[in-house]
C-alpha cells in the first residue's frame, strides 16, 4: 500500500467509524456489531501509526494518551450563566409571573437537571476544536483532549451544521461507572469520590487523557449557540443538534404552560431512582428566543430560566450498634450500623459518625432513630435524630478505652474530637494504612498493588514495613492467593499469577525514581500532605538537611506552622523511623532533589517538540534530558522546530504541522540513537 492509498483508507475509516458512532449513540440503530467496529478501529490505529497520518476527527482519539500538565484558560464567546433555583413550585410560578403576564400561553421546555460538570463543545466546520469548562462563566479551562475521549461526544457533526456552533451540556458519570471507580480507588488506597458530580469534575482535570477514557463519562447536551441566529426557539435548536449528531437525551419536553411543566416534574420525581445517573431537579426554560432576549438577564441569572430542585430524599431508620474503625494515623472513627433502609435506589446499612464531637453535638445514642439523607451525595449521612422516638434502653456512644483492633489503650485529649490508638507500631489497621498510603498515587504510585494485594502481602508476613516492598522476589509472590467475601455474599479470589507478579515487581522498581517530595509524602508524617511535602522538599533540598533543622527553621518553610513542625521533629526522633529511612536509602529511593545534570553540547542549537506518551521515559524527564544536553523544548511545531519526538497517541495537529513543514518525526529510541544520548 502506498502512502496515498493509506491516507485514503484512513480518511474512509475515520468517516465510516464516525458514522457508526452517530448511528449507535444518536440514532440508536447500529449497523454493525461491537466486534466489527473494534476491528475497523484497530485497522485505523495501525494505519495512523504506520503512516504518521491522522484526521482531526479521528475516533482513535477516544482512547486518549495525551498528557496535559496545565489547562490553559480561554474566554467564552457567550457567557455561561448560572441558574436561579428553588425547591418550592409556587416560587417557580412566581419567578415567571414577575416578568410575564400570561404564563399559561407561553411555551416552556422542561429538561432534567443533570448532576455533573458544565461543558462547552465548540465546532468549526463540523469538527470539534475546543472544549471548555464553565470556569467563572466568562473564562473556562481548555479540556479538549479529555473531552474527546468521551465516547458519545461527536468529533464531527453531520448534515447542515453552521460554520461555528457551541453545543453546551453536562458531563456526567453514570452510577455503574461511579461505583466501579470508587471500588478501584479503595483498592488503591485512594479516597473515594463523594458523588458522581465530583468524580466527573475530577476526571476532566486528569493530566493523562487515557485515564479519562476509562471512566465512561457521558455528554448530555442542553444548549445550542451559533454566531448568527438561525433558530427561533430552544426546542427547535436542540432537535437540530440531534440531527447533527449531538446525543441530545430523551429527557426533554416541549410544554404549553406551566401545568405541563409540573406534570413533567412530578413524573421524574417518581422515576429519578430508576435513572442510571444522578439528577437533582428539572430546568425550566422559556422556549421562544425572542422572548428570552426581551426578558434578558440579571448580573448572575437569566430571567427566562429557572431550576426546580427536588428535595433531598430522607429515610428514618434505627441505629442498631456502633463499630469503631482504625485508620493509618491511629484515629478511631465511629460507624453506625443501621436497620437497612432503601434510599435513592440503594440499600443503606452503615453510615459514618465522623468523630466524637459530631456524636456529642447531635446527641447520638445506640438504638436512636435517625433521619438519613443522600442529598445528591452517594455517601449517606445522618441529618437529624428523632428524639421523640428514642427508646428507653438507648445508650450513648462512648469513646472506646481500648483499640478494637489490637486492644491497646486509647488516647482522647480534652478538646480533641478524635480518639487514637496508642499502638502505632503493631496495630494491624495502622500498619496496613501506612503501607496503603506509601503505595498510593500521590506517594510512590506503585499502581499494581491495591488494598487487597497489599493486605495479602501483610497477612502472609511478607510486608510489614514499606522497606519490605523492595526486598520482594518473584518466587515469594508467585502463587499467593486469598479469598474475600463480597457484600453480596460472593467469594472473590485474589491470586498472584505470572503476569501479576511481573507487573508488581516492575512497578516497585519504577517507584525508586519518584522525586524526593513524593518519597517524603509517602513516609506518612502526620500533618504533611502532598503539597506540604513539595514545599518542604524544595526548601530543605535533602532529607539529611531536613532532619537537622530546628523547629524554628522548619517554621520558615511556607505553610509549615507550629503543629506541623513539631510533627516532623517527633517523626525523626523515633528510632524505628530512622531505621526505615536507612533501609529505603539502601533500596535506592531518592532522598534529595535531583541535582542539575551537567550540560553537554550534543543538542546545542536544536529545537525539539515532544508529543504523545512514551513507554520508556516520562515527558518531563525527556524535557530535562534535552535541556541537559543543550537542546531547547518548544511547546508547538513551527518553522523553528528541528525535530518532533513522537510517542504513542501523539497530537494529530502537531503531526500534520510537522508533515507540512517537512520537520523530521522521530521516536524516543531514534532520538537516543541519533544523538548518542546516554545519561537517561
Amino acid at each position: 500500500m502506498t502512502k496515498e492509498e493509506a491516507i485514503d483508507r484512513i480518511k474512509y475509516l475515520t468517516a465510516e467509524l464516525n458514522r457508526h458512532n452517530y448511528l449507535y449513540y444518536v440514532k440508536n440503530s447500529p449497523e454493525i456489531s461491537d466486534y466489527e467496529y473494534d476491528q475497523l478501529l484497530k485497522e485505523l490505529e495501525w494505519l495512523e501509526k504506520q503512516y504518521n497520518y491522522q484526521e482531526p476527527d479521528s475516533p482513535t482519539q477516544r482512547v486518549g494518551g495525551f498528557i496535559t500538565k496545565e489547562f490553559p484558560n480561554q474566554p467564552h464567546r457567550f457567557p455561561m450563566l448560572s441558574l436561579d433555583n428553588s425547591y418550592d413550585w409556587n416560587e417557580v410560578v412566581s419567578f415567571f409571573k414577575r416578568n410575564i403576564t400570561n404564563v399559561d400561553d407561553v411555551e416552556f421546555v422542561a429538561e432534567l437537571k443533570y448532576d455533573g460538570l458544565a461543558i462547552s463543545c465548540i465546532y468549526e466546520n463540523g469538527i470539534l476544536i475546543t472544549a471548555l469548562t464553565r470556569g467563572d462563566g466568562t473564562i473556562g479551562e481548555v479540556v479538549t483532549n479529555n473531552v474527546k475521549t468521551i465516547k458519545n461526544v461527536p468529533l464531527r457533526l453531520f448534515g447542515d451544521y453552521p460554520n461555528w456552533v457551541d453545543i453546551r451540556g453536562e458531563i456526567i458519570m453514570p452510577f455503574d461507572s461511579f461505583n466501579k471507580l470508587n471500588k478501584e480507588r479503595e483498592e488503591n488506597s485512594e479516597y473515594p469520590f463523594a458523588n458522581p458530580r465530583n468524580a466527573a469534575a475530577g476526571s476532566l482535570k486528569l493530566q493523562d487523557s487515557s485515564l479519562v477514557a476509562k471512566r465512561n463519562l457521558q455528554f448530555m447536551p442542553y444548549e445550542v449557540l451559533t454566531e448568527t441566529p438561525i433558530f427561533s426557539n430552544h426546542y427547535e435548536a436542540m432537535m437540530k443538534a440531534k440531527e447533527w449528531g449531538a446525543p441530545v437525551p430523551p429527557y426533554i419536553k416541549l410544554c404549553h404552560g406551566l401545568n405541563e411543566v409540573k406534570i413533567f416534574i412530578d413524573e421524574y420525581e417518581i422515576k429519578r431512582d430508576e435513572l442510571p445517573f444522578g439528577i437533582d431537579g428539572v430546568v425550566i426554560k422559556i422556549n421562544n428566543y425572542e422572548l428570552q432576549r426581551q426578558l434578558g438577564n440579571t448580573a448572575k441569572y437569566p430571567r427566562w430560566a429557572v431550576a426546580f430542585k427536588y428535595k433531598p430524599e430522607q429515610a428514618l431508620t434505627q441505629i442498631t450498634s456502633v463499630d469503631f474503625q482504625v485508620g493509618r494515623t491511629g484515629v478511631i472513627t465511629p460507624v453506625a450500623n443501621l436497620n437497612p433502609v432503601l434510599l435513592s435506589g440503594t440499600t443503606v446499612k452503615r453510615v459514618t459518625l465522623h468523630n466524637f464531637d459530631f456524636v456529642k453535638q447531635n446527641d447520638i445514642h445506640v438504638k436512636d432513630y435517625v433521619w438519613v439523607e443522600k442529598s445528591g451525595e452517594i455517601i449517606p449521612k445522618i441529618v437529624k435524630v428523632e428524639v421523640d422516638k428514642s427508646p428507653p434502653d438507648a445508650y450513648p456512644v462512648c469513646p472506646p478505652r481500648f483499640c478494637p483492633a489490637c486492644n491497646s489503650p486509647t488516647l482522647h485529649k480534652e478538646g480533641d474530637p478524635f480518639v487514637y490508638c496508642t499502638n502505632d507500631k503493631f496495630c494491624p489497621p495502622q500498619i496496613l494504612g501506612k503501607l496503603q498510603h506509601f503505595i498510593s498515587k500521590d506517594a510512590m504510585d506503585i499502581e499494581t498493588l491495591g488494598e487487597e494485594k497489599i493486605e495479602l502481602l501483610y497477612r502472609k508476613g511478607l510486608v510489614k514495613s514499606p522497606a519490605d516492598l523492595y526486598n520482594l522476589t518473584y518466587d515469594q509472590l508467585l502463587g499467593l492467593e486469598n479469598q474475600y467475601q463480597m457484600p453480596d455474599g460472593k467469594i472473590r479470589i485474589v491470586r498472584f499469577q505470572h503476569k501479576t507478579v511481573e507487573n508488581i515487581l516492575k512497578s516497585i522498581e519504577k517507584s525508586k525514581s519518584k522525586p524526593f517530595d513524593r518519597m517524603l509524602y509517602a513516609l506518612g508524617i502526620k500533618n504533611v500532605g502532598s503539597v506540604m511535602a513539595k514545599n518542604i522538599a524544595n526548601y530543605a533540598k535533602s532529607l539529611d538537611k531536613l532532619m537537622q533543622m530546628s523547629k524554628e527553621e522548619l517554621q520558615q518553610i511556607p505553610e509549615v506552622g507550629d503543629i506541623t513542625a513539631q510533627s516532623i521533629i517527633d517523626w525523626f526522633s523515633d528510632p524505628d523511623n530512622l531505621l526505615l529511612i536507612e533501609r529505603l536509602k539502601k533500596a535506592g529511593l531518592k532522598f534529595a532533589l535531583d541535582e542539575e545534570t551537567p550540560k553537554s553540547e550534543k543538542l546545542k542549537g536544536l529545537n525539539f517538540v515532544i508529543s504523545g506518551v512514551f513507554e520508556d521515559i516520562e515527558r518531563d524527564d525527556l524535557k530535562r534530558l534535552i535541556e541537559a544536553n543543550g537542546g531547547k523544548v518548544l511547546s508547538s511545531v513551527s518553522s523553528n522546530t528541528d525535530y518532533l519526538i513522537a510517542g504513542d497517541n501523539m497530537g494529530p495537529a502537531k503531526r500534520q504541522k510537522a508533515n507540512e513543514l517537512g520537520i523530521p518525526i522521530i521516536s524516543f529510541k531514534e532520538f537516543v540513537e541519533k544523538f548518542k544520548i546516554n545519561n537517561i
